[in-house]
């Protein structure tokens, strides 16, 4: 990833974003060739230079200071996330990675009993390149679309999401699944730009789908990290589920990602049904 071009695109993106209005400036003339911002004026707000701030835009800066930069990330009315990115692009982050190390592929035994022991939660572990490297059984079973060609394997779920016809029909609100993926890798790679797994998925994804190009190419940078997700069943319809995503500080790399439903609701009562048929499932190939 080139980190120049990456923070030109972020910080220009950022800025056709922000009318006058919405930064209370006031609007001269009827002419305007940007929608956004003009540069003087997130220099204005941000109190440097024009010549400073171009500089910066265009990754032609040395050490940025703190200050600078949350000045500049005010004008801009970035998002905390946004913010965090700004500072990883321009080196200033204390929590940048300046070393690549290798994603632990295998998860250890306490973790998998941690999984095992979530009986009506559906639940995984997974990679920065949505590798899902481990799954309890009820996980297996809700995501059963992604396991269908190998029950046993690690599927990944950016590669599913875009790559696979089947997502745009498991993933209820699909366009905002993709959305929110594509903003949720670009902070991921701002934050490990020498993460080999992310840049290969992110290469690939870009080379093999036209709407991961599209989303990439907003530069919209977002956390993911708790939330809904709704998803079309193929066998016990629609779920409704909220999830929570936490890493493993002893395992870095990895996340465990928990579902869960609210109580009473139609979409905990299809748990409980998926996990009694799975259960019977894997009760009658036992018996085989």
């Amino acid at each position: 990833m080139d980190s120049r071009t990456e923070l030109r695109d972020f910080l220009t993106s950022r800025r056709a974003k922000i009318t006058p209005e919405q930064a209370k400036l006031p609007a001269y003339g009827g002419n305007r060739r940007v929608q956004g911002l003009r540069r003087e004026e997130v220099a204005m707000l941000a109190g440097v230079s024009v010549d400073y701030y171009t500089k910066l835009e265009r990754g032609a800066v040395g050490v940025v200071s703190e200050s600078v930069l949350d000045a500049v990330a005010r004008a801009l009315q970035l998002t905390p996330t946004e913010r965090n990115h700004l500072f990883h692009l321009t080196g200033t982050s204390t929590t940048i990675r300046t070393v690549s190390r290798p994603v632990r592929t295998l998860v250890r035994p306490s973790v998998q009993r941690i999984l095992d022991g979530l009986a009506d939660a559906p639940a995984f572990v997974g990679t920065k390149g949505r590798d899902l490297i481990a799954a309890n059984e009820l996980g297996r079973a809700v995501y059963s679309p992604l396991y269908d060609d190998d029950p046993t394997g690690t599927p990944n779920t950016a590669r599913f999401i875009f790559l696979d016809a089947r997502a745009r029909d498991f993933f209820v609100d699909w366009r905002d699944n993709c959305a929110n993926l594509a903003a949720n890798l670009r902070r991921e790679i701002g934050s490990d730009p020498l993460n080999r797994e992310l840049q290969t998925l992110i290469d690939d994804l870009n080379r093999e789908s036209p709407e991961f190009r599209g989303f990439w190419t907003s530069h919209d940078v977002r956390s993911h990290d708790t939330g809904f997700k709704a998803l079309h069943h193929p066998i016990v319809g629609d779920l409704r589920l909220t999830f929570e995503a936490m890493e493993l500080p002893t395992d870095p790399g990895q996340t465990l990602i928990v579902y869960g439903a609210e109580p009473g609701s139609e979409t905990a009562d299809r748990l409980r049904l998926l996990a009694s048929w799975t259960a019977t499932s894997s009760t009658a190939d036992d018996a085989r």
